[in-house]
C-alpha cells in the first residue's frame, strides 16, 4: 500500500486542514471578544459617540467570525469518532473531561450571553448590556483553557492511571491536568498570541479607511488600540513562548531539536536564523547563527549542552524499543521559523505605527481639503519623518493582519507534527490511534467532502468579512443614542400582560 494514501496518513490530512481552518477563528473570537467588550465600556463611561460606532462595527465583524468558528468548531468531535477511534477509546476517560467541562460552563457562557448582547440593545440597561459581553469574553478565555488542557495532557500526560485490563488511560487527578506546567504555559502563549492576531486584524482594517480619509474619528481610535493590543500581545507571546520552549526541552528534546536541525549534542549549543542545505540528512549548510543561544532557550545560559536529534534518537529507543522517533524535521524547522518570523513581524509593525503615531503623524481631522470636507494626510510638525514613509507604513498596516493568522497556523503544525510519532506522547503512537474499521476509500471522500466544505465556507466568511469591513462602522440612531434605563425597554407598552405564550 502506498504510504500517501494510507488511512492513517489521509486522518492526519484531514485532521490537520480541519483544525488549521478552525483556527484561524479562534483567536479572533478570543481577542474581539474582549476588545469589543472594551469599546463598549468606553461609550458606558464617556458617551462618547465614536466608541458605539466603533463597538458596533468591530462586534459585527467578531459575530462573524464566532458563528464560524462554532460551524467549523463541531467537525473537529466528529472526527474523534469518524478517524480516530482507538484515540478516543484509550483517552476518553482523560480527553473527554476538560472537554465536558468546555460545553457546560464556558460555551454556556458564550452562546446564552451572545445572544443577550446582540438582541439587548434596546431591551437591557447600559451596564447590565455591558456585561453580556464582558461575560462572553470572560467564556472565550475559559473555553480555551479547558481546550488546551486537553491539548497539553496529549504533550504531557498526568494525572492519570493505565488500566491493565481494558488498557485504556484513566484520570486519576482532573485538577493536575488543569494546572500542569505545560497547560498554563501553552494557554499564555495561545491567549497572547490570540491578541497579537485581533489587534493586527484591528490596525490592518483602520488602516485601509485612513488611507482613503473615511470614518477617521473611529479608525484613529480603533488604530491605537490596535497598536496598543499589538505590542503588548506581542512582547508577552515572546516572553510566553521562551516559557514554553523551556518546558518542550524538558518534556520532548527530539521536538526542540528537530526545531533547530541540531544534529548532534552541541555545548554551547548556537541558534540557527536559517539554514540552506538538506537539513533532513544531518548535513545542512548553516547560513547563520547566533552562538551559544540555543543554549539559553534551552538552560537559560549560554554554555549547557543541548541533546541532538542522533542522541535523542537512541534515548528514545533504549526507552520505548526500536523504532524511529524523529518527526518530519524540514516541517518541524521551517515552521518553527515561519511560526517566529510572522509573528516577531506582526509586533513589530506595531511598534513602529506606535512611533510614527507618537506625534499624531497620521489624517488630521482640523486639515480640510476642498469642497468634498475630507481631511488629508498632514504632518504637524516639520522634523518628522518624510510623508511617504507613513503612506507605506498603511499599506504595510493592511498586509500585517494576516501575519499572526500565519503564524498561527505554522505554530500549530509545529506543536502537533513536531510530536510524531506518538499522538499522546509517550502512551499512543499515530499508527496505533486511528479508526481500525476505516478504509483508504472512506478517509478520502470525508477528506475530499470537508476540504471541499470549508473551501466553500473560506469564500462565504472572506466576502462577509470584506463587505461589512468595507462599509465601515453604522451611523447611529436616536435609540442607540439613548439606550433603556430598565430592563425590556422604556416602552410602556411591554408592561402589558402576554396575550399569548408557547
Amino acid at each position: 500500500m502506498d504510504l500517501a494514501l494510507a488511512p492513517e496518513t489521509l486522518a492526519r490530512w484531514q485532521f490537520g486542514i480541519t483544525t488549521v481552518y478552525h483556527f484561524l477563528f479562534v483567536p479572533l473570537t478570543i481577542s474581539l471578544a474582549s476588545l469589543t467588550a472594551g469599546l463598549q465600556t468606553a461609550w458606558v463611561r464617556t458617551r462618547n459617540e465614536k466608541y458605539l460606532r466603533a463597538t458596533k462595527f468591530w462586534g459585527k465583524l467578531f459575530l462573524i467570525n464566532i458563528a464560524m468558528g462554532v460551524v467549523t468548531g463541531i467537525v473537529q468531535e466528529f472526527q474523534f469518532g469518524m478517524n480516530w477511534s482507538d484515540y478516543s477509546r484509550f483517552v476518553g476517560d482523560v480527553f473527554g473531561a476538560p472537554l465536558a467541562f468546555e460545553a457546560l460552563i464556558a460555551f454556556f457562557f458564550e452562546s446564552t450571553f451572545i445572544g443577550l448582547w446582540i438582541f439587548g440593545w434596546d431591551k437591557l440597561p447600559p451596564k447590565l448590556h455591558l456585561a453580556t459581553i464582558w461575560t462572553v469574553a470572560v467564556g472565550t478565555v475559559i473555553s480555551a483553557y479547558f481546550i488546551l488542557a486537553a491539548n497539553s495532557w496529549m504533550q504531557h500526560p498526568v494525572g492519570y492511571r493505565i488500566n491493565e485490563e481494558s488498557g485504556r488511560a484513566e484520570l486519576t487527578d482532573f485538577w493536575h491536568v488543569l494546572t500542569q506546567n505545560t497547560a498554563v504555559a501553552q494557554f499564555a502563549h495561545t491567549i497572547t498570541a490570540a491578541f497579537l492576531t485581533g489587534g493586527a486584524f484591528m490596525v490592518g482594517i483602520a488602516a485601509y479607511h485612513l488611507m482613503r480619509r473615511r470614518h477617521t474619528a473611529v479608525m484613529r481610535t480603533s488604530l491605537r488600540v490596535g497598536l496598543i493590543t499589538m505590542v503588548v500581545a506581542g512582547l508577552l507571546t515572546a516572553v510566553s513562548g521562551d516559557r514554553l520552549g523551556k518546558i518542550m526541552y524538558e518534556q520532548q528534546p527530539m521536538k526542540m531539536a528537530s526545531a533547530e536541525a541540531l544534529w548532534d549534542t552541541e555545548a554551547p549549543a548556537p541558534f540557527s536564523i536559517f539554514a540552506i542545505g538538506d537539513v533532513d540528512k544531518g548535513h545542512n549548510v548553516v547560513a547563520f547563527e547566533v552562538p551559544g543561544l540555543l543554549s539559553f532557550l534551552a538552560h537559560d545560559n549560554f554554555s549547557d549542552p543541548v541533546p541532538g536529534i542522533n542522541d535523542t534518537n537512541e534515548a528514545l529507543q533504549e526507552q520505548y524499543g526500536p523504532g524511529d522517533y524523529r518527526p518530519n524535521i524540514p516541517l518541524a524547522y521551517w515552521s518553527f521559523r515561519w511560526m517566529i518570523g510572522f509573528g516577531m513581524a506582526s509586533a513589530t509593525l506595531g511598534a513602529a505605527g506606535l512611533w510614527l503615531t507618537r506625534r499624531r503623524l497620521w489624517l488630521d481631522e482640523s486639515l480640510r481639503t476642498g469642497e468634498d470636507e475630507r481631511p488629508r494626510l498632514a504632518l504637524t510638525r516639520k522634523r518628522e519623518l518624510p510623508h511617504l514613509l507613513t503612506r507605506w507604513y498603511w499599506r504595510l498596516a493592511v498586509l500585517t493582519m494576516l501575519f499572526p493568522l500565519i503564524a498561527n497556523a505554522w505554530g500549530w503544525i509545529f506543536t502537533e507534527t513536531g510530536r510524531q510519532p506518538w499522538v499522546v506522547y509517550g502512551l499512543l503512537k499515530t499508527e496505533a490511534a486511528v479508526s481500525p474499521g476505516v478504509s483508504q476509500v472512506e478517509v478520502l471522500i470525508s477528506l475530499l467532502v470537508f476540504t471541499t466544505l470549508y473551501a466553500v465556507l473560506a469564500v462565504i466568511e472572506v466576502r462577509l468579512m470584506v463587505k461589512y469591513a468595507k462599509a465601515g462602522p453604522p451611523e447611529l440612531t436616536e435609540s442607540d443614542l439613548n439606550p433603556p434605563s430598565r430592563i425590556g425597554g422604556d416602552d410602556p407598552a411591554a408592561d402589558r400582560p402576554m396575550a399569548f405564550s408557547y
